[in-house]
């Protein structure tokens, strides 16, 4: 075999790009450097002297933390695949001779922005970005949940009970590395006969684009339908409102009414008052625009590595699907991608 000259190595990376471009893709189609003030803010810290190593650009650890949303890995794992895969050095902005950022420095740098509130506002900055391209909230709206797993606690029924209060079961605090381990907020619900524990990310989706517009991040306790007002976006230009029957909530109808809204909620029956033909006839026409949010979390499951959260706490996890449905927003923008909007 003989050796490999530039242009042989050129053409492997061409190649490369052509076949899964979506990194390639993402690094000219995504505005990157307007995140930089913002990253900046989140960033920023005293520094006693102008000694030790230089500060890491804050846009290399977004993008790394991009990267970690796209394929759900860990703090280590996402350390390793940069260091091991040339697209994803190339698309964080390092070369082969640069040094690239561990899981700590990562880590570190993730809590920094959530304690600053950057997160959820580069998601509204990226929203901003949206509009300014023409690709605004527009065609109704439609409102859904999604459970997010964390790994299950190994807790007695009275640890749990003590948990469930706010409390701290008892000889958890004499062992603080056991209880650094312990999430305290995720709880448990039971759905379709199955039970689940963790959180649940609430969302609404446009029609028109299918961008996440709204999101809220709560334990998976929480029924649906208690985040409805805080994911209803008054920013979209069409009234209409999907939602399946999990928000059928009696005074729903009336308060999206005096708010201007057309409900479309899927009606639900009961026991002794079973759905008509006409109601089932309606139910099954507004599920072809109502299931357009399924995508959304398909998208999650299937293409960005699962929904898995390995972050303890509501905080984080509240940071860390952020992070995930901002991601998602960029792979949405690469289907409505139009090169004239470069231009704009």
């Amino acid at each position: 075999m003989g050796q490999r000259g530039f242009w042989d190595e050129q053409q492997r990376v061409s190649m490369l790009q052509d076949k899964k471009p979506v990194l390639h893709r993402l690094t000219s189609s995504i505005p990157w450097e307007s995140f930089r003030p913002m990253l900046e803010k989140g960033y920023s810290q005293e520094r006693k002297s102008n000694a030790g190593r230089k500060r890491i650009d804050p846009l290399v650890l977004f993008k790394m933390l991009v990267l970690q949303q796209l394929f759900n890995l860990s703090d280590d794992e996402l350390e390793f695949q940069v260091n091991d895969r040339r697209s994803f050095e190339e698309f964080v902005g390092l070369g082969v001779m640069n040094s690239i950022p561990d899981a700590t420095t990562v880590a570190f740098f993730r809590e920094r922005l959530r304690k600053a509130g950057v997160i959820e506002e580069l998601f509204e900055m990226f929203e901003t970005y949206l509009r300014s391209q023409g690709l605004q909230a527009r065609g109704g709206q439609i409102i859904d949940a999604t459970l997010v797993p964390v790994p299950k606690q190994r807790n007695s029924r009275e640890e749990n009970k003590e948990i469930k209060a706010g409390n701290i079961p008892e000889g958890w605090e004499e062992n603080p590395n056991r209880l650094q381990q312990k999430d305290l907020d995720a709880r448990w619900v039971k759905k379709n006969g199955v039970n689940h524990f963790g959180y649940k990310n609430s969302i609404c989706i446009d029609v028109d684009h299918g961008f996440i517009r709204r999101y809220a991040i709560t334990t998976a306790s929480i029924h649906d339908s208690q985040m409805f007002p805080s994911v209803l976006d008054p920013e979209n230009e069409h009234d209409y409102v999907w939602a399946d029957s999990a928000y059928a909530i009696q005074g729903f109808e009336e308060l999206l009414s005096l708010g201007g809204y057309e409900s479309l909620i899927h009606e639900e029956g009961s026991r002794n008052h079973p759905l008509q033909e006409a109601s089932k006839e309606l139910n099954r026409l507004n599920s072809a625009i109502k299931d357009c949010v399924d995508h959304v979390f398909g998208c999650m499951t299937m293409s960005m590595g699962g929904k898995l959260t390995r972050k303890i706490g509501l905080e984080r996890t509240k940071a860390w699907w952020g992070l995930k449905n901002l991601t998602f927003n960029f792979l949405r923008y690469l289907h409505c991608f139009r090169p004239a909007a470069l231009l704009a």
